[in-house]
């Protein structure tokens, strides 16, 4: 039987009858549709029915009065990044239009609202964020702008002595330098005014995204298109009604979660392959690099994947160029170099990661045991509030898969993760760079990551510590403090030496690079030179060797034995008291 023969008879039965027998036969349309949607790759052209029979599946739900939906809460932190919250912004609007979840009063979408938690530095980027903000909820999204004022009047309705012992969860800033506390501090304020807002929503869900992202798909063999191809809202409704899941976390596709500090040798080798099959291509012929390649899962952009229980990526990955008009090999070189510079702002040029439907899923994904929340892409019940980002002040990356360590130890099973990810885009498309990235620093033709390394560093020192530390019961159960430490240096000296380790590839993985683009042989060299591509090239090299060779600072910050010494007894501290800020912060919810 064909498949419009399969679809007809439920269709049919939508049309007419009881809404119990409607909604049944609009479920079973939805399976069969997203079967067919996903049989072989991602089918764009079934997308508008699709989304079509979710509408109408809300409508039949508001009309059966089928019991009460979640509410969500899609809380947004961000700094300085104007047009990326517009996108971000734009298409939760999107999502809620095309599926329809909860449907709308006439004004508004009534079980979704959003919350911008700004912590923007530049006035111009809060008086753009509040317009923004205003703008969607006249489109029909209320958005509330928490910008640095209604923040700092959340922290007022704390004592003087309760901030002061709140001070490792939401920090310690004056309020004329009360913007850039960071992504972790930015949440956990947000959590204080959340706790209020849950009292009033009925079964709120908290959803947090970042700023960067999108509630889009890239699925592989359709290039640089994106689409909405899930029904995010619905799928969180319905994990969260079944089980007792009380965190659920997504995933990423398109940019990688990790900073460019454990990227850059992979990265050398996949361009390497590039300019070895590129220099020997005819460059007026027609582009050769459009087939179909493979995305990059299970942390394939990670030098280091198998810290993570990864296994690592046994070749390098072809380059797949992302241009649509019709062009030539030299017009795709030119591409490459121009997308060189996107890398230190996170972009990975050559591995994209896409979104896989979970094999034999009929009414979306399903759950598994979580162990790493994604810190742009997480929902979860208010009683998880007490779970707050842990050792935000210290301001090292890693914060997600540290949380998740501490949760996992908490609640186990309770805490999952499925695959409904976000579309992350590190750069915008207009300068190929982040409009706001902290701890990485920009002069002229420079680019300087050594705030971001060290904090990547120390970041996964905390990490691979708390690791082991909840092995042994923690935070239940409280080392010695001569025990903590000891955990502390063994894990950054281990780290620390593969670091080093991973220097040394880099070193030998740049001179093979330059070398390639020194061959007098490759016709870029001769006549038939694109404008500016050598330069772009050179720029990128340069960069890579001030970041992560020799003389590179963040390898001396992470080496110099004070520094070190400094950084560990602050995640000493941090540590040893994390139990007590957890009862601390357990009675302030409870206020």
């Amino acid at each position: 039987m064909r498949g419009d023969d399969l679809l007809a008879p439920l269709l049919e039965r939508l049309s007419a009858g009881p809404d119990g027998e409607r909604l049944e036969a609009c479920e079973a349309a939805i399976g069969y549709l997203g079967q067919r949607l996903w049989a072989d790759g991602l089918q764009p052209q079934l997308l508008p029915a699709y989304q079509a029979l979710h509408r109408q599946r809300e409508a039949l739900l508001a009309s059966g009065g089928k019991g009460p939906r979640h509410s969500f809460i899609v809380v947004i932190p961000v700094a300085d990044r104007p047009r990326q919250l517009h996108a971000c912004l734009d298409s939760l609007f999107e999502l809620c239009r095309r599926f329809g979840y909860g449907g709308h009063d006439g004004n508004h979408f009534t079980r979704v609202e959003a919350l911008v938690a700004d912590d923007s530095g530049e006035a111009q980027s809060i008086h753009a964020n509040r317009e923004i903000c205003a703008d969607f909820t006249r489109r029909g999204l209320r958005t509330e702008h928490f910008d640095q004022q209604r923040q700092q009047t959340e922290l007022q309705r704390l004592s003087a002595t309760q901030r002061r012992q709140l001070a490792r969860i939401i920090g310690e800033h004056p309020p004329d330098a009360f913007f850039h506390k960071g992504a972790s501090i930015m949440r956990n304020i947000t959590y204080l005014r959340l706790r209020r807002l849950c009292a009033e929503r009925q079964r709120p869900i908290l959803y947090f995204i970042d700023s960067d992202q999108t509630f889009r798909i890239k699925a592989r063999g359709h290039g640089a298109n994106s689409h909405y191809a899930l029904n995010h809202l619905h799928h969180l409704d319905r994990l969260f009604s079944r089980g007792d899941t009380m965190v659920l976390t997504g995933k990423v596709v398109g940019d990688p979660p990790v900073s460019p500090a454990v990227m850059a040798g992979n990265f050398l080798d996949d361009a390497a392959l590039f300019l070895d099959e590129i220099a020997h291509c005819d460059p007026r012929a027609a582009c050769t690099f459009h087939t179909d390649t493979a995305g990059a899962d299970d942390a394939a952009y990670h030098d280091m994947a198998d810290l993570f229980g990864f296994r690592q990526a046994s070749a390098p990955f072809r380059y797949q160029c992302d241009l649509r008009e019709r062009h030539d090999q030299r017009r795709c070189l030119e591409r490459f170099a121009a997308r060189l510079n996107s890398f230190f702002d996170g972009a990975h040029p050559t591995r994209t990661s896409y979104y896989h439907p979970d094999p034999g899923s009929v009414d979306g994904p399903g759950v598994q045991a979580a162990r790493t929340v994604y810190t742009g892409n997480y929902a979860l019940k208010p009683e998880a509030l007490r779970f707050f980002i842990p050792f935000a002040p210290l301001g090292l990356r890693m914060a997600g898969p540290v949380l998740g360590r501490l949760i996992r130890a908490g609640i186990g099973e309770r805490f999952a993760s499925a695959n409904l990810p976000l579309l992350h885009q590190r750069t915008v498309e207009e300068t190929g760079e982040s409009e706001f990235r902290p701890g990485i620093h920009r002069r002229a033709r420079r680019v300087d990551l050594s705030g971001e390394f060290e904090r990547q560093f120390f970041g996964d020192v905390m990490l691979f510590t708390i690791e082991r530390l909840t092995a042994l019961g923690y935070p239940d159960r409280q080392p010695e403090e001569a025990q903590i430490q000891a955990c502390l240096e063994q894990t950054e000296r281990e780290l620390r030496e593969r670091y080093r380790d991973k220097q040394g590839q880099i070193a030998a993985r740049l001179q093979g690079l330059r070398t390639r683009l020194q061959d007098t042989g490759a016709w870029w060299n001769g006549e038939a030179e694109p404008t500016g591509t050598r330069q772009a090239f050179q720029r990128f090299l340069d960069n890579i060797d001030h970041n992560f060779g020799p003389s590179a600072a963040g390898y001396r910050l992470i080496g110099d034995p004070d520094h070190r010494g400094r950084r560990l007894a602050q995640i000493r501290h941090a540590i040893t008291g994390y139990p007590g800020d957890c009862a601390t912060w357990e009675l302030q919810l409870q206020q």
